[in-house]
């Protein structure tokens, strides 16, 4: 029987199980409802839920027994015992109904126990991620040196032996694209968050709003074509030809620039909400004191702002440092370190791309290397996230 199968066994099962239990509870009641603990609709969600949940933790079980015991996961074993402990957990709840049976805390607990589930797979889920990528870092630095990877100035990877994984031109080339994308995102957001807040009118704010974070909904792949394409060429011919500082299209600035567009709908929206969260009294004692509105704006509101501002900032920061598709076709792939806006560079997610890409040796340094790029990428990421929002929760504690 075929999991498809068996789920839509189970929804029947617990359909007819909803209407059951109502029709019991009705039942019950003898035609007055107000003798029941419950409402009706309690008791059928009861039942409904009961086999439900069953039926489809019994098959999550077995499933995950399988891996160690494989007869679990068979067809026929699983076709038997999914339905069958649904149609027990039916029972005994069909069973417990009465006018005193207290059903509506019957489904809360339910209810809450599948809450609880949910939110320890989340946390068990970034356990098995943290721990899966330090178990293959700490295979990668028995096979390679700590101190030549963290520190070492030359990135030359060689599945034959011999390579050089330095990661520090990886690392230069993530931050320099990041501060790129940051230094075009959080003016032109922010301007545009006191543009929205302050000056616009409610029918130019419920124009504008929308048209910025449309940016937000756009794939990544094509912000990277429009680098590729567009962004790219000009910067070449209006500006690294001409200076002499470069003859390619791809470059950090490329990278950078198209990056930093796209992040301008994440500052502007959290920047909005964060001025709109300072506190109406604090306009207007400034403006009752004599201040115009670009002084109030200025030594007021944006001060008061601020920590949430720059938490805000700290969080764009960090969803560039992770970005990978504008990186490969607006930067390029060369592992150097250069001031030169103008030159090819490349990242360290998409190093852990390339290295994970085509007939790889998962027991070989080169292939390893992605995982220790990788749980370094998440600490330095975690440290800004952990940052910003620690930023955001003291502002909020001052000013709400």
């Amino acid at each position: 029987m075929s999991g498809t199968l068996i789920f839509t066994i189970l929804c029947a099962l617990a359909a007819v199980g909803y209407v059951a239990g109502r029709q019991k509870a009705a039942s019950a009641s003898g035609g007055d409802p107000t003798i029941l603990h419950s409402l009706t609709g309690y008791h059928g969600w009861g039942v409904a839920l009961a086999s439900f949940l069953a039926g489809v933790a019994i098959f999550c079980v077995l499933k995950l027994l399988a891996t160690w015991i494989p007869f679990l996961g068979g067809s026929v074993l699983v076709s038997i015992l999914v339905p069958s402990g649904a149609i027990a957990a039916f029972a005994y709840s069909y069973l417990q109904i009465d006018a005193k049976f207290r059903a509506r805390n019957y489904v809360e607990k339910m209810i809450l126990g599948l809450l609880i589930t949910a939110s320890s797979i989340a946390i068990l889920t970034t356990l098995a991620i943290v721990l899966s990528m330090v178990s293959e870092t700490l295979r990668f630095f028995s096979q390679y040196t700590w101190h030549e990877f963290f520190f070492g100035l030359n990135w030359a990877p060689n599945f034959r032996g011999n390579s050089d994984l330095g990661m520090l031109p990886l690392l230069w080339g993530t931050l320099y694209v990041s501060l790129i994308a940051l230094a075009v995102a959080v003016p032109i957001g922010l301007f545009s968050a006191i543009y929205l807040v302050e000056y616009a009118s409610p029918r130019v704010r419920s124009f504008a709003k929308p048209a910025i974070e449309i940016l937000a909904g756009i794939p990544t792949i094509v912000y990277g074509l429009f680098a590729l394409i567009t962004v790219g060429p000009i910067l070449r011919d209006y500006f690294a030809q001409p200076m002499g500082l470069g003859q390619s299209s791809a470059s950090v600035a490329t990278a950078g620039i198209v990056m930093g567009i796209m992040l301008i709908p994440f500052v502007s929206s959290l920047s909005d909400d964060i001025i709109n969260a300072v506190p109406r009294a604090m306009r207007d004692g400034s403006l009752g004191l004599g201040a115009t509105k670009s002084e109030t704006i200025k030594k007021v509101v944006i001060p008061a702002a601020l920590p949430g501002i720059v938490g805000a900032i700290l969080l764009a920061a960090s969803r560039a440092i992770g970005e990978t598709m504008i990186v490969v076709l607006g930067a390029g792939a060369a592992a150097r370190m250069s001031l030169n806006p103008f030159e090819a560079m490349t990242t360290v997610t998409v190093k852990i791309v390339s290295q994970l890409t085509g007939d790889t040796d998962f027991a070989s340094p080169e292939t390893l290397v992605a995982f220790a790029l990788g749980i370094t990428l998440f600490v330095f990421t975690l440290g800004l996230n952990v940052l910003a929002l620690y930023i955001v929760r003291r502002y909020r504690e001052q000013y709400e």
